[in-house]
């Protein structure tokens, strides 16, 4: 069994952690980020200390004190499980293996912070994750190991997170550590000419631009949900939509209709205008709110139930 030196942060690193103590493994220590002011408590740090593991919270893993508390650790390898501090060759260097690290995602594909919401929102139909040895560029470090996964016409960001790539993940990590420690791995550098990087998706990218293709924007919903939630604005408020349905219309239906317009309201949703075709959104949080309805949403803001566009959608296609 390993001597490791973990490193990481939230629900992720806090189940990695204890995928390895469960097989037996010896964690030497754990080093998290700091908790931002008013934020919620790390699970990770707050799993480790209630272990009676030695925890470490530098505000930065470039300090000599960092480079110190990691050499006096002893470590046969460093474990990197979800990660947003930036670890230096000279910190990740000192366990006698080195240090491994996760990514969601295939790199050399979608390097940077939003790497599973990307591919979610520009269309792909498969995603993966990556088991690297770090370096100081930016996800840019030898492959150890990949796997690979489906993205679901309608998942969402959380499902293919919490449902496919979360527990990938960890089984990744014990397996790749098993093989560095058993000195069985390679260590295969990436593409450069294939690589892609995205920054985060925050708000900014987040907004629903109703003269997209439907397609596309359906796209973006699936990528925001859970979070941050694409938003719009509708009846005068700023809205973050969630759960919802795309249709495809009659190629001539949509004549005289522009994109964003209500195109009408049942019990349970609101329907949008979008190019090629219409977004159904059954879930919804009004700025300052709570999720809620979408239906429940329109009743309180008086919009008149109006089914007239149930009729306007194409039949699904059956094999």
């Amino acid at each position: 069994m390993a001597r490791i030196a973990f490193i990481g942060q939230q629900e992720f690193g806090k189940a990695v952690l204890e995928a390895f103590l469960a097989r037996g493994d010896t964690i030497a220590g754990v080093f998290c980020a700091p908790d931002k002011p008013g934020a919620k408590p790390d699970a990770l740090r707050l799993d480790a200390l209630e272990r009676g593991l030695p925890v470490f919270t530098f505000a930065s893993l470039r300090s000599p004190e960092a480079e110190a508390a990691m050499r006096s650790l002893a470590a046969d390898i460093g474990i990197m499980a979800y990660v947003l501090q930036f670890a230096p060759q000279s910190f990740v260097n000192i366990p006698r293996h080195g240090t491994i690290q996760f990514h969601p995602s295939l790199l050399p594909l979608h390097r940077g912070p939003s790497s599973i919401s990307w591919p979610i929102a520009l269309g792909a139909t498969q995603t993966g994750l990556t088991i690297f040895r770090p370096t100081d560029g930016l996800d840019e470090g030898p492959v150890i190991l990949q796997k690979t996964c489906d993205i679901g016409p309608e998942e969402t960001l959380g499902e293919v997170y919490f449902n496919k790539l979360f527990p990938l993940g960890i089984a990744a990590l014990l397996e790749a550590t098993d093989v560095v420690m058993a000195g069985r791995h390679e260590e295969r550098p990436q593409d450069e000419t294939q690589a892609t990087y995205e920054g985060w998706l925050q708000d900014a990218e987040a907004e629903i631009h109703w003269w997209g293709h439907v397609d596309t924007i359906y796209n973006l919903i699936r990528a925001c949900n859970p979070a941050p939630g694409a938003w719009m604005m509708l009846e005068g408020t700023k809205v973050r939509v969630y759960d919802c349905r795309k249709h495809v219309v009659g190629r001539f239906v949509a004549r005289g209709h522009k994109p964003g317009d209500v195109a009408g309201v049942s019990d349970s949703s609101i329907v949008i205008w979008a190019q090629g075709g219409l977004i159904e959104i059954l879930k919804l949080r009004p700025e300052g709110g709570g999720k809620m309805s979408a239906g429940e949403f329109a009743r309180q803001r008086g919009l008149a139930i109006s089914d007239a566009w149930q009729s306007w959608v194409r039949p699904a296609a059956t094999t």
